[in-house]
């Protein structure tokens, strides 16, 4: 089965006074929504469903029930006046397609978009939308890779890289990481060091590793398995 593409995604880039545009408050999009909202950003979320409505409404500075296919509601809402939006529309792939080529057409500068099916986001990429992100796949992804044991955390940056946390590999240990050569011989970078007391520290040249540190890896996604799994 051929891989989900995974296009480079940009920052969300979110500045002071910033306002936000979520439409669809499924799990992922009210998740998203509350966390952002969190951060002290201004939210506006949009879904069908009165009783996501009526929850949301508690937590966000703004949340509306509406069929946000339609462009004369989204005008009313004044969604074209923001910069960053969000949707996060899953099972109707058909809303999802409407609601996010009005939102091109708006020109709005920031726009995400889910995806959940390879089609589906090939779909979404060949609209224009940047940056599709694909929360099911990912998690699926992630929790395969911890539940191999060697892995302790798997982030996946997009782009085809990864930010891998697991125990010092035997190939590293002992040794000044510039003499080890981790970018010549392995393409890879560890960014940092959990030692054994608990503290973490930036990776440096010098940096020494024992036996018990955890580190980061990051660089493209199969080198750093391949990595680890020397462990």
């Amino acid at each position: 089965m051929a891989s989900i593409p995974r296009p480079k995604h940009g920052s969300i880039a979110l500045s002071d006074g910033d306002s936000v545009v979520v439409v669809g408050l499924g799990r992922f999009g009210s998740a998203l929504a509350n966390e952002l909202a969190q951060a002290g950003v201004e939210v506006l979320g949009i879904d069908t469903d009165p009783e996501i409505v009526q929850t949301m409404s508690e937590t966000l500075t703004q949340v509306v029930r509406a069929d946000a296919t339609k462009r004369e509601v989204l005008e009313q809402l004044s969604v074209p006046d923001f910069t960053h939006a969000v949707v996060a529309i899953g099972s109707d792939i058909e809303a999802s397609i409407l609601v996010t080529s009005w939102l091109l057409r708006f020109e709005i500068e920031h726009l995400w978009a889910k995806a959940i099916s390879e089609a589906h986001g090939q779909i979404l990429t060949q609209l224009g939308v940047r940056n599709v992100v694909y929360p099911e796949a990912d998690m699926g992804r992630r929790v395969a890779h911890l539940l191999r044991g060697s892995i302790a955390d798997y982030q996946d940056l997009g782009g085809g890289f990864a930010a891998v946390t697991a125990k010092a590999p035997p190939s590293v240990v002992g040794r000044p990481l510039e003499e080890v050569g981790m970018r010549k011989k392995h393409d890879l970078n560890i960014a940092a060091v959990l030692r054994a007391d608990g503290t973490w520290a930036h990776a440096t040249g010098q940096t020494i590793l024992n036996w018990d540190d955890t580190v980061i890896v990051i660089g493209p996604s199969e080198l750093a398995e391949r990595f680890i799994d020397m462990a």
